[in-house]
């Protein structure tokens, strides 16, 4: 109770610095949230989903064990207590009792018990079910890597139990210093084995084949038209969901007629983009519509593909030629101008957004050190890549060097999606900019638009492309987490395809720099200072391109940003627990003051935490 009066207190100070005569604070009457979107999901299956737009409906269906606060902490959810061992080794959690399963209508369909957390990893760890996740459990879970590569077969040998109704037990390869975070992601969320049973294959095909827990429920659910998701009555936690309804339209030229829609009073909720924040912030009346985005802890940078399977007419084996050498990915590194890229999303502070390395800087510490500030990353974290003299010395050597192996101009394929007007825009810059520097002698930048629906799997997960930007959230409170897009097991990197990297035991040079860091597990710092210098080298041998952190850009909205759930880790972004709707759309001064007194709170949260 102590903590709760604390946290409405803090929110009566936030509110007391507010505009009371233009907001009067929330819109008590109106309770449906109306948006638009453009790019389809592909399953509703959260087990094995992976992508962006399907965790950020999945984290409003079904609830974790644990869950984060709009400071960030640690906070009970589905469990409501929970313990380890001595040695860090094994978990215990008691389950909140009276817990509900409903189904798409609403009706109880069960309640939630320890079992369904065992059913919903025994799904995730049967390689048939192609759980994109999988290797999050099986990095942790004793025995799960053996069960999921059929080395065992019975499942109770995996590290997972439920010693009673109530109370689930984990047991763990080794220590790890961070699984409480990672257990906010989807793969540790539950599910009813009766219901899988019932429904069999059809399980996340659309609404009415998957069970609700969490704070809404999706009644109507139609591909490529419309979604709308109600406040679920029997939610454990209900008095703290404030929106009725969420209804989401779906609009091919979403991002064109959205903010349009949004003056008209349609939606509740635009993204604003560089091709109208010109005319928005010069416009007296739209100017105090709109309010900056948070910036958030997803990392993009681009990747080369050395495992080519677009079509010949651009040239798969010429590219895979020159990719293997480092001079000729050094050149292209040196040479790509990611300030004029950023310009296409953040006109304004675009040096805010980038990113020097993959981890993002604030993610984490070593002792009082950011983890970008350790050696050898540090020398990336303080400088910028882009450098056209070096560039074309990198470029004079890879010409020598490939010299009647490939082919000049060398093709090179970077897809797109069509849905984003920003990253339109941002590919024509990056191609003018790269054949300016390096000559379209040396380089033939060919950009090609994709439909949004599908994009991931279609073009990234097929590897089709040559030279890509790409993306990836944190899923747990450590910087192993960004190292999963560049292994062997991801769905959309090659790096170990590499030549002239071979390391010991049949890995490569950059995977023994990360298992080496995984296996410290005791000495924190020494475990951070090795994945920095895992890192340092994907970065040195040019294998990718760091670019930005997500989130920024500006947004015309009636949501307050700071009310919901924060984590620089795991599946919290799209959740609309808390959230209240606003009489009128926050300003760039409101979002300020909030931000402000939100970064202050935080703080002595944080410090208090520490104590």
């Amino acid at each position: 109770m102590k903590k709760l009066l604390i946290f409405f207190i803090g929110v009566a100070v936030v509110l007391a610095g507010w505009n009371a005569s233009r907001h009067n604070w929330y819109d008590r009457e109106e309770n449906e949230l109306r948006m638009v979107y453009s790019g389809e999901v592909t399953t509703l299956n959260y087990l094995t989903a992976a992508t962006a737009n399907e965790i950020s409906l999945a984290v409003n269906f079904v609830d974790s064990l644990v869950e984060y606060d709009r400071f960030g902490e640690i906070k009970p959810c589905l469990a409501t207590e929970w313990n380890t061992s001595e040695d860090g080794t094994i978990w215990t959690f008691k389950i909140r009792k009276g817990v509900k399963w409903v189904t798409h209508e609403g009706k109880v369909y069960g309640k939630l018990v320890a079992q369904d957390f065992v059913d919903g990893l025994k799904y995730v760890l049967t390689s048939e079910n192609n759980s994109r996740t999988a290797n999050i459990v099986y990095s942790v879970i004793k025995n799960a890597k053996e069960y999921y590569n059929k080395e065992i077969t019975d499942f109770n040998e995996i590290g997972i139990k439920a010693l009673d109704e109530y109370t689930l037990q984990y047991t763990l390869n080794k220590p790890v210093p961070y699984f409480l975070s990672i257990l906010n992601y989807l793969c540790f969320f539950p599910v009813k084995g009766q219901f899988l049973e019932e429904v069999g294959d059809r399980f996340g095909t659309d609404n009415r084949y998957i069970l609700y827990n969490g704070p809404y429920v999706m009644i109507n659910y139609e591909p490529h038209h419309r979604r709308v998701l109600e406040k679920n009555e029997y939610y454990w936690d209900k008095d703290n969901v404030y929106i009725q309804r969420i209804t989401m339209t779906y609009n091919k030229e979403a991002n064109v007629l959205a903010p349009e829609m949004f003056l008209r009073g349609e939606i509740d909720h635009v993204g604003i983009g560089t091709d109208i924040i010109h005319e928005w912030m010069n416009n007296p009346v739209k100017r105090n519509l709109i309010r900056p985005n948070r910036t958030n802890f997803f990392s993009y940078f681009f990747l080369f593909n050395f495992n080519p399977q677009f079509s010949e007419e651009y040239e798969p084996v010429n590219w895979l030629v020159a990719v293997n050498n480092r001079n000729f990915r050094k050149s292209i590194f040196h040479a790509m101008d990611r300030k004029s890229a950023m310009l296409t999303e953040e006109p304004y502070e675009p040096e805010k957004r980038l990113l020097n390395t993959i981890t993002p800087r604030n993610f984490i510490s070593a002792g009082k050190i950011d983890y970008t500030q350790l050696e050898p990353l540090s020398k990336f974290t303080n400088r910028d890549s882009f450098d056209e003299k070096l560039a074309l010395t990198y470029k004079n050597k890879a010409i020598e060097e490939l010299k009647g192996k490939v082919s000049f101009p060398v093709k090179i394929l970077m897809p797109y999606n069509a849905a984003s007007r920003q990253w339109a825009n941002r590919v024509q810059v990056i191609e003018q900019q790269l054949e300016r520097v390096l000559g379209k002698d040396y380089i033939d930048i060919i950009i090609e638009p994709n439909p949004p629906t599908g994009f991931l799997e279609r073009v990234r997960d097929s590897g089709k492309y040559a030279l890509m930007e790409l993306n990836w959230g944190a899923d747990f409170a450590d910087p192993e987490t960004y190292t999963h897009p560049f292994r062997r097991d991801s769905t959309s990197s090659w790096i170990h395809m590499a030549r002239g990297y071979e390391g010991e035991n049949g890995y490569t040079i950059y995977e023994n720099l990360v298992q080496r860091a995984a296996d410290e597990v005791m000495d924190i710092n020494k475990r951070y200072q090795l994945f920095a210098e895992a890192e340092a080298f994907l970065i040195e041998e040019a294998f990718v391109i760091p670019y930005s952190v997500g989130g920024g850009g500006y947004a015309a909205s009636r949501i307050n940003p700071f009310e919901i759930s924060y984590s620089p880790f795991g599946a919290v972004s799209g959740r609309f627990k808390g959230l209240k709707l606003l009489k009128t759309p926050m300003s760039m001064d409101e979002y300020n003051l909030l931000y402000k007194q939100w970064e202050r709170e935080r703080s002595e949260r944080l410090k208090g935490a520490e104590k």
